[in-house]
């Protein structure tokens, strides 16, 4: 029987969230609106940019062309490619755990991140042959925290959504997962413990993935 893992990316196997921060705080602070850290990480951490910045204007009350819009989007990504050249953004037990987890489960990820912008990263660090399936924004209908990124992940593997675990950083990302009908697993590089407990396990650290973790959240029906 097909059994695979889906890996969120941003603050799962990269440490690239600071860097989004960062690329929306450049393009935000420009048109003169404000978005502290702990709103990002309380309020928008899982959406896809274009999500992020509708919700971002919604919230403010802001009416922003499409077209605006667009070049924003746009823009924050250049921001965001400018600050990842040249920098080593994977977390340090990144590498062996995918290592660790391929040998026994087809492997994929599903992201609110750009397709390019994880490939990009995955070549520079020799893992692109590593994963058979990467969604990224706007492959999917809906971004998390609807199923439809980890629903696409699972579908493209081939296995059945029973058969699969997600590993998250945030709840918007287990809500996605969960909804899909995937097993999940948190690890607190974004959140505290406690803000994970819907999670089937909760860990500290990839270190902490194991084959057999793996195995035993499948075996619970």
């Amino acid at each position: 029987m097909r059994r695979g893992v889906v890996f969120d990316f941003d603050g799962v196997l990269a440490d690239s969230e600071g860097l989004h921060l960062a690329a929306f705080q450049d393009v935000l602070t420009a048109r003169g609106w404000t978005l502290a850290r702990s709103t990002y990480f309380d309020r928008y951490l899982g959406f896809d940019d274009r999500d992020l910045l509708q919700a971002f204007f919604a919230d403010h009350e802001v009416q922003v062309p499409a077209a605006e819009l667009d070049a924003i989007v746009a823009e924050k990504g250049r921001k965001y490619d400018a600050r990842v050249q040249g920098g080593h953004i994977l977390f340090p037990a990144a590498a062996a755990c995918v290592a660790r987890l391929g040998v026994s489960f087809a492997l994929g990820i599903a992201s609110g991140s750009l397709h390019e912008e994880i490939a990009d990263i995955l070549r520079a660090n020799h893992l692109e042959q590593a994963f058979a399936v990467v969604v990224g924004a706007a492959e999917g209908a809906r971004s998390k925290p609807a199923p439809d990124p980890y629903a696409t992940a699972v579908q493209r593997l081939g296995i059945r959504p029973e058969d699969a675990v997600a590993i998250e950083d945030s709840h918007w990302g287990l809500t996605s997962a969960v909804a899909a009908g995937l097993r999940t697993i948190a690890v607190t590089t974004s959140y505290p413990r406690h803000a994970l407990q819907s999670a089937g396990a909760v860990v500290d650290s990839l270190d902490e993935v194991t084959p057999e973790l793996i195995t035993r959240l499948l075996a619970v029906r």
